[in-house]
């Protein structure tokens, strides 16, 4: 049997550069025998943290009723956990900060995962640096788990990533998994 594989969408723009490589990987990893799943986080409701700290004297359950719980259960459930963002002034998303900050509620529960993440900027691989470094610091959060690889797709326009040797690299990333 394959891995459970979970990709998070992060960008608030629909067909967007990074969502495109995500579809790549997902491609090439079901091709492997594993089993996605994608959870689109501009499709989702989930509000910032508010730094109550209930969930963690409550068992990690966030008093917030929004989307983010069955985020949270995708995640747990997962072996190997994508992360993809567009880059906006050399971070992460707004959309992936946030589905992190609330990670605090039911986060813990998360241990020895396979992270795999991607990014696409105008300004090419060194505008991603910084941005793969939150993504980093995120999974090194998480119990056991490890970076198994990184795509960095150069690109500006919707679609224009399309043809560019990130198509192939996130292809053959997820078939590898």
């Amino acid at each position: 049997m394959g891995k459970r594989i979970l990709a998070v969408v992060s960008s608030p723009r629909k067909g967007g550069n990074s969502e495109t490589l995500v579809r790549q990987f997902i491609k090439g990893a079901e091709e492997s025998g594993n089993v996605t799943d994608t959870v689109i986080l501009r499709e989702k409701k989930i509000a910032p943290c508010i730094a109550c700290e209930a969930c963690l004297s409550n068992g990690g359950t966030c008093v917030q009723k929004d989307d983010m719980a069955e985020v949270i259960e995708k995640m747990v459930a997962a072996d190997v956990i994508v992360l993809s963002t567009p880059v906006y002034y050399y971070s992460i998303s707004a959309q992936l900060k946030v589905m992190i900050d609330r990670m605090l509620a039911g986060g813990s529960r998360m241990k020895g995962k396979e992270f795999y993440f991607i990014a696409t900027a105008a300004d090419g691989k060194g505008a991603m640096e910084t941005t793969m470094k939150d993504m980093e610091g995120f999974a090194a959060c998480v119990p056991g788990s490890v970076v198994k690889g990184k795509v960095y797709g150069s690109a500006f326009c919707v679609g224009e990533i399309k043809g560019k040797a990130a198509m192939d690299e996130a292809y053959q990333l997820g078939k590898g998994c």
